[in-house]
């Protein structure tokens, strides 16, 4: 039991250790972090101080040659010794109490005073570098000026060079253009006053204003020319073609008003006035583009030309089709409606029809009376071929339509001329199918005809008058016609089938008789059969005579049925 009150015991104080050793290790370490903090701001306050402000002013007390420079030094001394005197004191002052402030374990304490010390150092280290760039600023002015310089003259050889070699190319602009190079060439002079004079804070400036001005000079040498030649030849040239192309269209009766072209060629003879007013002094902004648009928009004049001149051709051929095609419409309108009563007359026409029509030469007055103002406005030249080519075409397309409708008329009456041509034709055809039945009937002599045959002739014959009083009805109508014709023909050909059928049966049982008698003798029950057969024959029932006789000589010979058809083949 004391054992393990002991063991206990030992890992309770063990553990307590080890407690107080890692809280231990942990302040150190926090202790540590911050000693480091310490440690670089003050590297950094260090810094500061070693900037080379002093060095630096020392070049600018050499330099110092008029007031304006005399009192930029005195203010950046001022400046300095605040920063020494002052700000980096205070640094230093607040550096040994974060330290103070640590040795006593403060660490609360001691990390707030870091952040203060860290916000000071940015700010005086903010005024050291601000007050260090103004004050290189002067001292390495005339070794960064004189290389732009040198630059800038470069360029300004290369484009007075370029300039002379071809002065010819700028017009009544090299005057002024002269002068600018004049002007630069001042500018680089008045620099090298100003950097012999020690007045540093002017040179940025004439550096700027030089930069500027060859910049500007490299527009001006690189676009003088074709704004030169855009204005003095090109399009003067363009607008003087337009100009005659113009009046010749004029005088050939083009409607050309619409183009503006007089107009267009005023305003840009305006534009090219002011765009060589600019450029006498230099002043290009847009000019070369106003005159790109210029260009552009007198290239498109030539094509509207070309356009016109094409859509007059196409004008005129679509002129003289339409005409052409209205005048036949007006004429067959005309021709149409002085047949039309009699045409009622012979046909019995439909009130859509007659209305279809009578509103179509409605429609071909209406076409007519604009054409006829398309023509005038024509021969006013006011409107654009362009313009006519559509109206003609909306012309065409309506004359089409009502064509459309006059030709599905005309068609139906046609239609109906040609059921009448054709029934008539029938008629004839009917006739001689029942006068073909009438004869072939006559060239076998039955003993009798039954009555059927001739009811079917009546109704044939009736159908026949039926299509004569059809066709003597004025106006005609052709549904009943082409009805009558119709049923007449089918009772025509059922005639002439009853009749070669009755024929063709007759003739067989007649046969089939005429072979039975060689038997008569023998078989006396083949003579009953043969002698009903023969009463049905003369009685006209030859369907029933050919049944009988047939199936009562098969009883004696076998397949006499296909024997007699096969004699009768043969005859």
């Amino acid at each position: 039991m004391d054992n393990i009150i002991l063991v206990m015991v030992s890992l309770v104080v063990l553990a307590a250790v080890l407690c107080v050793t890692a809280l231990v290790l942990i302040q150190k370490k926090k202790v540590y972090k911050i000693k480091k903090q310490l440690k670089q701001l003050e590297i950094e306050k260090n810094e500061i101080d070693g900037a080379p402000i002093i060095p630096e002013l020392t070049k600018v007390e050499s330099l110092v040659k008029n007031e304006k420079l005399e009192t930029m030094y005195n203010k950046w001394k001022d400046r300095l010794d605040v920063i020494r005197t002052n700000q980096i004191p205070k640094i230093t002052d607040m550096l040994l109490d974060a330290n103070y402030s640590l040795s006593q374990q403060e660490y609360k304490e001691t990390l707030c005073k870091i952040a203060k010390l860290e916000m000071e150092i940015y700010k005086v280290r903010t005024n050291s570098d601000f007050l260090l760039n103004e004050i290189k600023e002067i001292t390495t002015s005339e070794e960064r000026n004189r290389t732009i310089i040198t630059d800038l003259k470069s360029k300004y050889r290369d484009l007075y060079e370029k300039f002379t070699n071809s002065k010819n190319d700028y017009g009544e602009i090299a005057e002024s253009i002269q002068l600018q190079f004049e002007n630069i060439a001042l500018k680089f002079e008045e620099f090298e006053r100003t950097m012999e004079n020690n007045e540093y804070t002017e040179v940025p400036a004439i550096v700027k204003n030089i930069d500027d001005m060859i910049k500007h000079m490299t527009v001006v040498i690189e676009e003088v020319p074709n704004i030169v030649l855009l204005t003095t030849s090109i399009l003067p040239k363009k607008m003087d073609e337009i100009s005659k192309e113009y009046e010749n269209m004029i005088n050939e009766g083009y409607p050309l008003d619409y183009l503006n072209i007089e107009y267009n060629i005023d305003e840009a003879n305006n534009k090219i006035s002011d765009i060589k007013d600019r450029a006498k002094v230099l002043n290009l902004e847009d000019s070369l583009f106003e005159l790109k648009i210029l260009s552009d928009y007198f290239d498109s004049v030539f094509t509207d030309f070309e356009k016109e001149k094409l859509n007059k051709s196409t004008y005129e051929e679509a002129n003289k089709v339409f005409s052409r095609k209205l005048n036949k419409n007006n004429h067959l309108m005309s021709e149409l409606f002085n047949q039309l009563d009699d045409i009622k007359k012979v046909y019995n026409l439909k009130d859509d029809d007659v209305k279809t029509l009578e509103r179509v030469r409605d429609d071909i007055d209406n076409l007519n009376n604009d054409y006829k103002l398309l023509l005038d406005h024509t021969g006013n030249n006011t409107f654009a071929y362009s313009k006519l080519i559509k109206e003609i075409e909306n012309l065409s397309l309506k004359l089409a339509s009502a064509e459309e409708q006059v030709d599905v008329i005309l068609n139906s009456i046609g239609n109906m001329k040609d059921d009448e041509v054709r029934a008539r034709q029938q008629l004839e055809e009917i006739k001689l199918i029942i006068n073909e039945s009438k004869h072939k009937i006559r060239e076998y002599n039955l003993p009798i005809i039954p009555k059927t045959y001739f009811v079917e002739l009546n109704e044939a014959q009736i159908a026949i008058k039926e299509i004569v009083k059809e066709l003597e009805k004025k106006p005609i109508t052709i549904e009943v016609l082409n009805t009558r014709v119709d049923t007449a023909r089918d009772l025509a050909l059922k005639l002439f089938k009853t009749t070669k059928e009755m024929m063709r049966t007759a003739m067989f049982a007649e046969m089939a008789i005429v072979y039975g008698n060689r038997y008569r003798s023998e078989e006396e029950e083949l003579d009953k059969y043969l002698i009903y057969a023969e009463k049905l024959f003369f009685n006209g029932e030859y369907q029933k005579s050919l049944e009988i006789a047939i199936n009562s000589l098969n009883k004696v010979e076998k397949g006499i049925y296909d024997k007699l058809l096969k004699l009768y083949s043969n005859e």
